[in-house]
């Protein structure tokens, strides 16, 4: 970590932060576009620390033990899906994955890889942070499910949801599913085979209601059929997506 990231990290380290002060380290190589958005999320009142390339992100994130990573594709060191996937073997924790590039293939490996959610530069602070809270806010709600009472398991053919333990089962077998795939599917199996919109889906899951944030859908959409099965999800052109379900 230079100089420039190391003092945007340790920015009012002498006090710690308070116990519900919820910890952001953002991972991104460009001081301008780091201390940007460190400082919006400071205002949000998040704590955060900063790395400027993938060693130092990886390093951090075992020593501080973030409750969500901002973190850039494009680093120096090894690149944004090898510190996902380094991070992510440590303990699970939220992602929203910043690309420069507006690739698909980008944004499906990096969902492939553990990214909960990802945003393409240029991007507005204020849709940056709602994206934060609402991947913070899916965490908590998946800790009180954790710890509520065993049920509610729904069963669509060979498909299990468990909505207790957010667990996917496909003929028998686990699926891996990161918490952002766990809740589109859960939305989509509400009212199985009733088309539901982009933008009902992205309020929904997201609690984001912008239109433009709609390719973020698609590509969940695309994530998820790689993992249950491409012919479970149907789309209907120019409206949205329904679960499949086994004709009664």
């Amino acid at each position: 970590m230079d100089n420039t990231q190391t003092t945007t990290a340790n920015a009012g380290a002498g006090t710690p932060p308070p116990a519900t002060q919820r910890r952001v380290l953002v991972v991104e190589d460009d001081p301008t576009i780091a201390d940007a958005i460190a400082a919006r999320l400071r205002a949000e009142g998040f704590s955060v620390h900063t790395a400027g390339d993938g060693p130092a992100a990886v390093d951090t994130a075992h020593a501080w033990q973030p409750d969500l990573l901002v973190l850039d594709i494009m680093l120096p060191g090894y690149d944004g899906l090898e510190v996902c996937r380094r991070v992510q073997a440590l303990r699970p924790v939220p992602v929203l994955m910043l690309t420069a590039r507006d690739d698909e293939t980008d944004m499906l490996v990096g969902l492939g890889v553990g990214a909960d959610d990802y945003m393409t530069k240029p991007f507005s602070m204020r849709e940056l942070a709602a994206r934060v809270h609402v991947l913070l806010r899916r965490v908590e709600r998946a800790t009180v499910a954790a710890r509520s009472p065993r049920g509610g398991t729904l069963q669509l053919g060979d498909l299990s949801i468990d909505h207790a333990q957010r667990r996917v089962r496909v003929r028998g077998d686990d699926v891996h599913l990161t918490p952002t795939e766990f809740d589109l599917l859960a939305c989509l199996a509400q009212t199985p085979r009733a088309v539901l919109s982009r933008e009902q889906l992205l309020a929904e899951v997201w609690d984001w209601a912008d239109a433009s944030g709609t390719r973020t859908v698609d590509s969940h959409i695309k994530a998820l059929r790689r993992k249950i099965g491409a012919e479970r999800i149907r789309t209907v052109h120019g409206v949205g997506y329904a679960l499949e379900t086994p004709a009664p």
